[in-house]
Order: C-alpha cells, then structure tokens, then sequence
C-alpha cells in the first residue's frame, strides 16, 4: 500500500471517528468510510464500527480506536456528510484539502450556551402541555427548564453520564416541586414529566434501533442498553427529589391519578406545542439551524398521528391503545424523516432523533418511579409494563421503516 492509499485509509477513519461521536448510527458510519477510501482507489480495506470504537484495516494497514461518547453534534454530521458527497471517485479533492475540511469540522463550534439553555426551556414548558399540563404549568416549567439547562451545560457536562442523569433527575424534580410549593404551577406530574424529557438518551435510543434494524446487533443491543442506564438513573434522580422534599415537608407529596388540563388538550394547542418542543430539542442535539423548522415538523406530524389515534379529540370512530398509537406515530416519524432526508440532502438521523422524542413515554417513567416509591407496587407495575410497551412500540415503527427503507436502497 503506497502513502497515498495509506494516508486515504487514515482520513477514512477520521470521518467515522466524527460522525461516530457526534450521533451518526454505524450504517452511516461504515457507508462514509467505505466511499471515501473507494474514492481514492484503496483496496482490501475493512471497517469494522462498533457504538464506541472503529477499527479500521487495510494491507500493510492496521488502525483501532476507541470514541467516548459524551455529546452530540449533529450539524458535524452534516458536514461530514456533505463533504463525502463532495468526494468524486473521478476526480477526487486533494488528500490535503480532505485532511484540512475534517479537521475544520472536528473544531467547529458546539451552539452557544444561551442557545442550547433557550431551546432546553422551550423544550420542556412545551412537552410539560403535551403530558398534560396548563399553561401556567408551563410557564414554571420554562423557568425550571432555564435552571436545568444552566446544569446541564455548565455542570453536567463534566460529569460522568450516570451521574449526570441522575443529577439532573433530581435538580429537575426539586426546581418543579419547588415551583408547586410557591404556587407557581398547579400540576407538579405534569411539570416533573415534561422537565425530564431533557434529560431522555434520544441519541442511543434512536440508534440502537435503527442498528438493529441494519443487523448490527451488538451495536443496537448496547446503545439500548446505554439509554435504559439513562432512564432507570433519570428516575432515581426524580425519586430522591420527592423522597428529599418529603423529609423537609413532613411527609410525601402524595399525588392523585394523572389529569390533564382541559384547556391545552385541544388539537390546537397539542401541535404547536409538539412543533415547538420538537425544534427545542434540535437545539439541544447540535442540529443546524436551518433545519429547525424542519425537526419541528417532524415531531408535530409524529405527534398528530398519535393523537388521532389515541384521544378522546380524535374524530375517528375508534381508538387504538397508546402502544398502538406510538407505533403508527414512529412509523409516521421515521417514514417523513425519511422524506425530509431526500428533499433536504441530509441524513435522516437529523429529523429522526428529534422528530421521536414527543412519542418516549416520560409519562411512564415518573409514574413508575412514584408509585415505587410509594409502595403502590401494582400501580408501578402496570404503569411500568405499559411504559414498555411503548417502548416496543416505538421501536417496532422505527425498525420496520428502516429495514424496509435499507431493503429498498439495497435492491436500487
């Protein structure tokens, strides 16, 4: 192998190790690689990508290494992206002009700490009307959301991730319960539900099914690992919050059924809460500002599926159960992710990882960690198992548009 080839397999490398860490799954990954040492006329290479590593061979060539996973970036897998679109097998860039273009994209800024403390508060005061909660609920839940926002920027990030989620659990169930106690808000689930969505591995949690879709099974199995680490920390974080508000107020906030709101429960307030919750989180997953607008939508029509099929509102003569409904309304997400992907020329994990998070059951997560901590072990189980379905749910829509999506690439 000639240093040309040599230096062409390094680069290759250098692009999965990018689109690896910011939040790309191992299809795109390995897809990227692949192109671009074909590009500059490598031969025998192998990549072989796993959730956190690459190892990467060719003849007289070995490389591996290990990628930690601590944030995500999308707008670099965009420009990663958009550079392998650039590379023409007939007349590829300079090798130097590719080395220079990565390592641009590797040192390009993340979103500036108001930005992403914006998008946190917008994100969470819109999905705490989504789960439920009125409008001054939402307010305080924006004010929550900026304090949680700062913790997640300044603090949590230096954090490891298991203790991050489990910080941020409980900073986020005391800045609600606090709220309540001031009578700033009037549904403390409701507050605590959507303050938590911040917290939700929606990187992991969408990957690892999309790999699993792609057959990369070890892969998938981890990242969905990773993300129920996430969840089972993010709860204990909201139970040590009620349990410690209990300890200075006399006794448990004791909660009755979840209610929702009259007011926001219409079509009408649901969309746009949707459509704005969703581009709150596009900011907080690094996503290019040009395609908010587009996230937003994603969400809004994943969303708007689900309700028509799982709500009194509906029109519709019958009404599927809420794992029903979550399946359709991730099939609905994965299917205009896709679409987006095309009209846009961007990778579909873009609007993908954005557009699902309206669907994860944060509902289930509180309940069940409020009824295990009450020791209402039967409501926990039942609200937990429906929690899972959903889950399966999610997971089912997302895999059967991506596995027949892969089919239809393969047979072009």
């Amino acid at each position: 192998m000639d240093t040309q080839q040599e230096k062409a397999l390094q680069l290759a490398t250098d692009a999965g190790h990018i689109l690896l860490e910011n939040g790309a799954e191992i299809n795109r990954v390995e897809d990227t690689m692949q192109h671009i040492a074909s590009a500059y006329g490598v031969e025998n290479e192998s990549f072989y990508v796993l959730s956190n590593g690459i190892i990467s061979t060719g003849e007289h060539f070995a490389r591996a290494e290990f990628i930690p996973i601590r944030g995500t970036q999308l707008s670099r897998v965009v420009e990663v992206n958009q550079l392998s679109r650039e590379i023409d097998a007939s007349e590829p860039m300079p090798l130097d002009e590719l080395e220079r273009r990565l390592q641009s994209i590797r040192q390009s800024p993340s979103k500036p700490w108001w930005e992403l403390v914006v998008g946190i508060a917008l994100g969470v005061s819109s999905f705490s009307i989504l789960f439920g909660g009125s409008f001054v609920d939402a307010g305080a839940t924006f004010a929550a959301g900026l304090f949680l926002g700062l913790f997640m920027t300044f603090v949590g990030i230096r954090l490891s991730r298991i203790f991050s989620n489990l910080l941020g659990g409980l900073v986020g169930g005391l800045l609600c319960i606090l709220a309540v106690r001031l009578g700033l808000g009037q549904h403390l689930p409701n507050m605590i539900i959507g303050t938590i969505i911040a917290l939700v591995p929606g990187v992991p949690f969408t990957n690892g099914m999309r790999d699993l879709a792609n057959e990369h099974y070890l892969a998938g199995t981890t990242r969905l690992l990773d993300a129920f680490l996430a969840f089972l920390c993010i709860a204990l974080g909201v139970v040590v919050s009620l349990l410690a508000d209990g300890m200075f107020a006399g006794g448990m906030v004791q909660l009755g059924a979840p209610v929702a709101d009259a007011v926001t429960q219409h079509w009408y307030v649901q969309l746009p809460a949707a459509f704005i919750g969703t581009m709150g989180f596009a900011v907080l997953f690094g996503t290019p500002r040009r395609y908010y607008l587009t996230c937003g939508l994603t969400g809004m029509v994943g969303w708007a599926v689900y309700i028509m099929l799982n709500s009194n509102l509906s029109p519709l003569t019958f009404h599927l159960s809420p794992s029903g409904a979550a399946f359709f309304g991730a099939l609905s997400v994965a299917l205009t992710s896709t679409l987006l992907a095309v009209w846009r020329k961007c990778p579909t994990t873009v609007f993908l990882i954005c557009g699902i998070i309206p669907l994860v059951p944060g509902g289930g997560i509180f309940w069940t960690a409020y009824y295990l901590v009450s020791d209402q072990m039967r409501l926990a189980a039942t609200t937990g198992f429906t929690a899972l379905k959903v889950t399966i749910a999610i997971a089912g829509g997302i895999i059967t548009l991506t596995a027949l999506a892969s089919r239809l690439r393969k047979n072009k």
